[in-house]
């Protein structure tokens, strides 16, 4: 039998903001609180501040967002908020974007309402099947789908095409596969007796990153690293220590890339600066690149054992179960509002983040974007070789398992095996009481 559990047991519990008790809300609604990650680079909040004017207008709602950090920092304040407001009769964000890897952990903390739930006509239903079913991997569970893709990407590589070539390398042709990159790589890595000036590659590994990493790295070797339902892990596989073994092998076999920890945030600038060639990071910092880089660049699927496979990645937007009916019922409205076509389209072009369905890219303004800057599309041709990432009940917790037994490998401290091994063993005890049987 599951046992309830709490998402964040660290959170602090003392956040009374916007918890007032739901009685008190007013069933017409003039106000919404929207809980929204910021954790790339780009004007993104003044996208968000836009869209929420555009639908003031045109509802006569207005959206108040509250930015709040990466996505575990956003996950926290919301739980928290909602948590201080639970014994008020209601409180926290009505509706708020968080990782869509969070869905086991926050649909067993029993605070979600899914759209179906809110009530959705014919047009609705149809609406909510009309998302890439990549973006919906993560979307589901006991059988509905409890949020709504919004802020979504994959894995990409970035390349610098004036340094490939010359390097002897293609750069209208980035590598497919694993000894390609390596070979490219090491041709574009540049070291003296003393110091390396620039890495051939370079991918994040540290909190809150490392696990999309390996996700995409295990994935590129044939394997899944979770089940559908989130309650077991395959850390100890094979094909995972063949995959974190690769990793390790690039910076101390071939030294193209450093060792110990590479930091998610630095990436955007080694890349922009010249000091690495080739970058592993979001989609979601394809339009900050192309607003700043001073050279041209390639975009290119993440090479595979034996061809290119990607991880998706981002956020979903959750609706809660502490709104009122009529709130529900207006945040389901913006939802429909974010997603249309159109600004779906928009986003897309603005951030660099994948527009979640496919009529989107059938828009005039998106078609024409695509046309004179083909790189935004690149992310999109390999949904098909995606998977999901890593989710989990306890989500938090087995990625913090993973992520230190990952640092510890890359580190030098353990062997690949051994440090899966203990990856498997601390996940399964997290497990343990959620699966059946």
């Amino acid at each position: 039998m599951l046992h309830r559990r709490s998402l964040l047991t660290t959170a602090a519990v003392g956040v009374a903001t916007l918890a007032a008790p739901a009685i008190l809300r007013a069933q017409t609604v003039k106000t919404l609180s929207f809980y929204y990650p910021i954790a790339v680079g780009g004007p993104i909040a003044a996208i968000i501040d836009g869209y929420c004017r555009a639908f003031a207008a045109e509802s006569g709602i207005t959206v108040i967002p509250v930015y709040a950090g990466n996505y575990v920092e956003t996950a926290t304040k919301a739980v928290t908020a909602i948590k201080a407001g639970a014994g008020l009769g209601g409180g926290g964000p009505h509706m708020a974007v968080l990782g869509s890897t969070e869905i086991h952990a926050l649909h067993d903390m029993d605070i979600l309402v899914a759209p179906e739930e809110i009530g959705l006509d014919a047009e609705g239903k149809t609406w909510l099947e009309t998302f890439y079913p990549a973006f919906l991997a993560n979307a589901r569970e006991a059988g509905k789908i409890w949020s709504v893709p919004f802020q979504r990407s994959t894995a990409v590589d970035y390349y610098n095409k004036a340094q490939f070539a010359a390097a002897g390398l293609d750069p209208d042709h980035f590598p497919t596969t694993w000894d390609g990159l390596v070979n490219a790589a090491t041709k574009l890595t540049n070291r003296n007796a003393n110091a390396t000036s620039r890495w051939g590659f370079k991918l994040a590994s540290d909190v809150g990153n490392a696990q999309w990493t390996f996700g995409a790295l295990a994935w590129q070797n044939d394997h899944r690293l979770m089940n559908e339902a989130g309650t077991e892990v395959y850390f100890n596989a094979p094909a995972a220590i063949q995959a974190l073994e690769f990793w390790r092998s690039l910076a101390f076999d071939h030294k193209v890339t450093p060792q110990g920890i590479t930091t998610w945030g630095t990436l955007p600038s080694d890349f922009l600066e010249g000091n690495t060639s080739i970058i592993q990071s979001t989609t979601g910092n394809l339009t900050n690149l192309r607003d700043k880089a001073g050279f041209a660049f390639g975009v290119g699927g993440l090479p595979g054992r034996d061809g290119v496979r990607t991880v998706v990645g981002g956020g979903n937007l959750y609706f809660f179960k502490n709104a009122n009916d009529a709130e529900r019922q207006a945040s389901l409205k913006f939802a429909r509002f974010l997603s249309t076509p159109e600004r779906a389209a928009d986003w897309c072009m603005r951030t660099g983040y994948i527009a979640t369905r496919p009529d989107a890219w059938e828009t005039p303004a998106l078609a024409e974007y695509v046309a004179k800057f083909p790189a935004a599309n690149v992310a999109r041709s390999y949904l098909p070789q995606a998977t999901g990432e890593i989710s989990t009940f306890e989500n938090q917790r087995v990625q913090a398992t993973l992520t230190a037994e990952i640092q510890a490998c890359l580190s030098g401290s353990k062997t690949a095996a051994q440090a899966m091994a203990d990856a498997q063993t601390a996940s399964d005890k997290i497990l343990k009481g959620f699966r059946r049987g």
